[in-house]
């Protein structure tokens, strides 16, 4: 057994079209913070993810030993903590990602729990997991997105007031969703909200399994359309979406997927930007598609994705149409609201002004995640022990991490895993106005029989 609870880890990056090219790719400078053989970054490759984990796609390595984590949890069983290993088996329940975004990844949904097992039974090769993927989004720089169905309201008005796209999803499918909505108003019950999630699937599957030559013709329409009206474009378009914002995102996504039916999906998801430190979650079943920025994601261990555009790789639009819930809500209930952690310092009094700790929370067992910013020379704070893994990354700065006696240096693209049951010390270096920051995902079993963790 491990002494300490505390190696430092080298990660894997892939390489995908929609990735940052060299350098510019936070993924990849990650990645190159701990040399390997054989890895250096060039300037003209796409770097998209880098993976921290024990996934068998591209199990993150102890630096030392070079044996992967997958390999040293199962045979260390204390490093998951028994709950852990008990609920999830001997492997960490969360994959732990820096995504680089330069041009948009795909129209996506990733299957729960259920709909993996079946579709990983019968298509192993595309869908490689038998496990759901519930994940988290947080900002490390300016992001955008789409994320989730808008109101139906919105989409009603795109109906109206953009031709390409009602004659995409066909002229009686608009006018029978937009009657629908319309005459819903206000009613919430559980019969209206039926009627308006079947209204929303069958125009949304008609836009969908429109023809390969129906999505080129209506695209190159739309894209005039956007590139000729500009602030105009779609009557000015919604408060959360204006016809601005929108006329730019048809014509750069036109640029990067040409006539794709996904420049038309995008008047049915809800448009999201977030600042640093702001995040979302998106469960099981939840439509969605990055479209720019660099990002820490986390999720349940599982590379499980339904794509049905944007994308050059396999498609399967009737599995997508069919697994989503088609809920719809304004993105600000997407979005999530972390809130403050109570890390203590090592004296027990208040931490260095303007240090802060922010946990992101969602509603889901398999991870949770602390971003930590120490500010000046000398900040110090205690993460008291928890019964579970963790894997610590450092995004800006530099400063000590330390488990027990064991104290080690940790910079900016530095992955460290903590084993179950340590105290964790962070300590910032550096001049007084640097920033210290981490990214810290862990997992603890929940008793769910009075709310608490085990």
């Amino acid at each position: 057994m491990l002494e300490v609870p505390l190696f430092r880890l080298q990660c894997g990056v892939n390489s995908y079209d929609w990735g940052k090219v060299g350098s510019d790719s936070a993924a990849a400078k990650f990645a190159a913070a701990t040399p390997r053989d054989g890895f250096s970054i060039q300037s003209d490759k796409p770097y998209a993810e880098l993976w921290m984990g024990t996934h068998p796609s591209n199990p993150s390595k102890d630096v030392n030993t070079g044996r992967t984590l997958l390999d040293m949890v199962e045979v260390n069983a204390a490093l998951l903590a028994p709950a852990v290993k008990a609920r999830y088996g001997a492997k960490l329940p969360f994959l732990f990602k820096v995504l680089s975004i330069n041009k948009a990844l795909s129209i996506q949904a990733h299957p729960n729990k259920k709909l993996a097992e079946q579709l990983h039974a019968k298509d192993p090769k595309n869908y490689p997991d038998d496990n759901h993927k519930p994940e988290m989004t947080i900002a490390v720089t300016d992001f955008e997105g789409l994320c989730g169905f808008r109101p139906l309201a919105e989409i009603a008005h795109f109906l109206s007031s953009v031709p390409a796209l009602r004659e995409l999803v066909g002229g009686g499918e608009a006018e029978a969703f937009i009657a629908t909505v319309r005459g819903q108003g206000s009613d919430d019950s559980p019969e209206s909200t039926t009627q308006n999630k079947r209204a929303l699937q069958s125009a949304f599957a008609a836009l969908m399994k429109s023809s390969p030559d129906a999505v080129s013709s209506a695209a190159k329409a739309l894209v005039a359309d956007a590139e000729t009206r500009g602030a105009d474009f779609a009557d000015g378009g919604v408060e959360a979406s204006s016809g601005a914002v929108l006329s730019e995102l048809v014509t750069r996504l036109n640029k990067q997927f040409p006539d794709d039916v996904g420049l038309f999906v995008l008047f049915f998801l809800n448009y999201v930007q977030m600042s640093p430190g702001e995040a979302m979650f998106l469960k099981a079943d939840d439509i969605h598609a990055y479209v720019s920025g660099d990002i820490i994601e986390c999720m349940a261990a599982s590379d499980n994705v339904v794509r049905a555009g944007f994308t050059p790789k396999f498609k399967d639009v009737q599995t997508l149409v069919d697994l989503l819930t088609y809920d719809y809500a304004p993105i600000e209930e997407q979005k999530m609201e972390p809130k403050e952690y109570p890390f203590v310092t090592l004296n027990r009094t208040a931490y260095s002004s303007g240090s802060e700790a922010i946990l992101y929370d969602p509603p889901i067992d398999e991870f949770s995640v602390i971003r930590s910013v120490l500010r000046g020379s000398g900040s110090k704070a205690t993460f008291d022990p928890i019964d579970g893994p963790s894997i610590i990354i450092c995004t800006n700065g530099k400063g000590k991490i330390s488990v027990g006696p064991t104290v080690k240096e940790i910079k900016e693209g530095w992955v460290y895993f903590v084993g179950a049951t340590a105290e964790l010390v962070l300590e910032s270096e550096g001049d007084k106005d640097d920033e210290f920051i981490t990214f810290k995902a862990f997992c603890e079993v929940e008793d769910h029989s009075n709310g608490q963790k085990l």
